[in-house]
C-alpha cells in the first residue's frame, strides 16, 4: 500500500516560515509527487508539484517565489518549504502521489491525512 503522512504544520506569523515534510511508505522514486491546500468551504487546490527526480518543479501562481518544493528519493520524502506566509496560506496541506512522472500536470492518486497550518497576525 502507498501511505503518506504530512507534518511540520503549525502556527505561525505573518510574513514567516514554516517547513512541512511528507514522509512515504510505498513506491514514491518513480512518481510526481505533489502538494495540495484545503480550506473550509473550498474545493482542494494545487499547491505545487515536483517530478519524479526532482529536476522539474510546478507551482501555483499564487506561491510561485515563496514555497519550495523538494524531494530525496532515498529517505522517500518530499518537503515543502513555506516563506514570506501570507493570511491567504492558511490552510490543510495535503501531500500527494501523482498517477505519472511528471510535475506538469500533476494528476494526484494518493493522498496522506493533511497537516494543518495557521497564520496569525
Amino acid at each position: 500500500q502507498v501511505q503518506l503522512v504530512e507534518s511540520g504544520g503549525g502556527l505561525v506569523q505573518a510574513g514567516g516560515s514554516l517547513r512541512l515534510s511528507c514522509a512515504a511508505s510505498g513506491a514514491l522514486s518513480s512518481y510526481a509527487l505533489g502538494w495540495f491546500r484545503q480550506v473550509p468551504g473550498k474545493e482542494r487546490e494545487f499547491v505545487a508539484a515536483v517530478n519524479w527526480s526532482g529536476a522539474g518543479t510546478t507551482y501555483a501562481d499564487s506561491v510561485k517565489g515563496r514555497f519550495t518544493i523538494s524531494r530525496d528519493n532515498a529517505k522517500n520524502t518530499m518537503d515543502l518549504q513555506m516563506n514570506s506566509l501570507k493570511p491567504e496560506d492558511p490552510a490543510v496541506y495535503y501531500c500527494a502521489r501523482g498517477r505519472g512522472r511528471s510535475s506538469f500536470p500533476f494528476i494526484p492518486d494518493y493522498w496522506g491525512q493533511g497537516t494543518q497550518v495557521t497564520v496569525s497576525s
